[in-house]
């Protein structure tokens, strides 16, 4: 195995806070290697913006980035808790060389994790990612390149950074289109979009219900957010509001509640938004890319619109490769990642939730008479293993799959696939008859058991 796992993985540097490679001394190593990898060599300063979510250690790991950035000679540009896309978002309209972001979206408090944005606005490539990460691991060429006297970069607090965003949301929604009338619950999950979130709406017009927006440095998605949805969708049936958002804690993915109370999920937005772009002529190539875990009931609602689907790997920034390699404007992940690439290079969950908003108000219509899918029964099994022995080279596994293959063909839906974090190996099956994707997965995880199993 090379260099590449040793510190990113497939979306940035994650880990507990205050152990490697989440430490200020990595930190600074990382500032010290991306200003390297970004400094204009003609000797004229450059800057890279950080900005955070509300994690207690952000503190910590912002002081030790900037301060390895400053040392090699690159100004540095702190805009305090922001989500993420607003960091994508300020680092091209700013003209900044880099941007990072600190912050490890979903997870709980004691984690943190880096990224990184390239000046465009996108995660950066692989082979860029690379360089840093050899410059972490050998310090010699950046021992050669510090910067001395008044070459050292400094650093200065942009005190406006979160108007400029507000402003930048707010262009996203068509310019006829407000939220008078409409009260909307908001859960920013006492993360990166606490003040951002709530303001947004307010500006908009909306009545704005707010929850998770008292951030103390360790509660942030604790029992809030996209990942615990059950405080907000109570609210919204309780304060009989018309639609509720759950954002999680870097703000980069929402899951929507319609007013009853029912869950709005990325592949919701998806299948609503692709529909309606496609009436309007504005879906680029008319196809949407998803990954592999979204729902069979999102290709079926798209394919009845005469709307193709794209699948990737898990992950949003495999669903941006797709995106940007073909030119599609239309992707995201069942999680509420949705990127919409008409407004932002990277997954916005105040963008999904606004567009949605748009079109409520638009059309005058409750969130549940939007839906445009139905979504197709799941079963999910998790077969502990010793060792991820590749399915094709097990006859008996691959017999099991290709038959579930046969059965479901064109009304279902199958993926079997090794965790790429535990030691498990996942069937899932989708179809309408319960009872027999149940079976499905269970043969297949019996033949997986036998051969591999723990």
């Amino acid at each position: 195995m090379g260099t590449r796992r040793r510190l990113f993985g497939t979306d940035g540097i994650r880990g507990v806070a205050n152990e490697e490679p989440i430490t200020p001394e990595t930190a600074l190593r990382l500032g010290r290697a991306l200003a390297h990898v970004f400094k204009d060599h003609a000797g004229r300063h450059r800057r890279i913006l950080i900005g955070k979510d509300t994690r207690l250690s952000g503190y910590m790991l912002e002081t030790a980035i900037a301060s390895g950035i400053c040392s090699m000679g690159v100004d540095v540009l702190l805009v305090g808790p922001l989500p993420t896309p607003a960091i994508a978002f300020l680092t091209r309209s700013m003209r900044a060389e880099a941007g990072v972001v600190i912050s490890a979206s979903h997870n709980p408090f004691q984690d943190n994790g880096i990224k990184f944005f390239s000046r465009d606005g996108f995660k950066l490539d692989d082979d860029i990612e690379q360089r840093i990460e050899d410059l972490v691991f050998d310090d010699s060429v950046l021992a050669r390149a510090r910067a001395t006297a008044g070459d050292i970069g400094k650093a200065a607090r942009i005190d406006d950074a979160l108007g400029r965003y507000l402003v930048f949301l707010k262009t996203c929604v068509p310019r006829d289109v407000t939220f008078d009338g409409l009260k909307v619950a908001i859960d920013c999950a006492n993360g990166a979009a606490y003040r951002v979130g709530p303001e947004a709406l307010e500006e908009l017009g909306a009545e704005v219900v707010a929850l998770g927006v008292e951030p103390d440095g360790t509660n942030i998605n604790l029992g809030c957010g996209a990942v615990h949805t059950g405080a907000l969708r109570e609210t919204v049936v309780r304060e009989r509001c018309h639609v509720g958002i759950a954002l999680d804690g870097d703000g980069d993915r929402a899951i929507l509640v319609d007013e009853r109370g029912e869950l709005f999920d990325g592949d919701d937005v998806m299948a609503l938004m692709a529909r309606r772009m496609s009436r309007a002529g504005t879906l680029r190539n008319n196809t949407v890319v998803a990954t592999v875990m979204s729902n069979f009931g999102l290709e079926l609602s798209l394919r009845q619109a005469g709307i193709k689907l794209v699948r990737t790997e898990v992950g949003d920034p495999a669903v941006v490769r797709e995106m940007r390699a073909n030119s599609y404007n239309l992707g995201g992940e069942q999680s509420g990642h949705v990127i919409f690439m008409d407004h932002s290079t990277t997954g916005d969950g105040l963008i999904s939730a606004l567009t949605v908003l748009s079109q409520m108000a638009g059309l005058g219509k409750p969130l549940s008479e939007l839906r445009a899918m139905h979504r197709v029964p799941q079963v999910l099994e998790n077969v502990r293993v010793r060792e991820r022995v590749p399915l094709s080279e097990m006859p008996d596994v691959a017999g099991a799959i290709a038959q579930a293959e046969a059965r479901l063909a064109g009304s279902g839906r199958l993926l079997v696939r090794y965790s790429g974090t535990e030691m498990l190996a996942r069937v899932m099956v989708e179809g309408e008859d319960h009872a027999e994707i149940s079976t499905l997965a269970r043969e297949i995880g019996a033949a997986i058991q036998r051969r591999v199993g723990a």
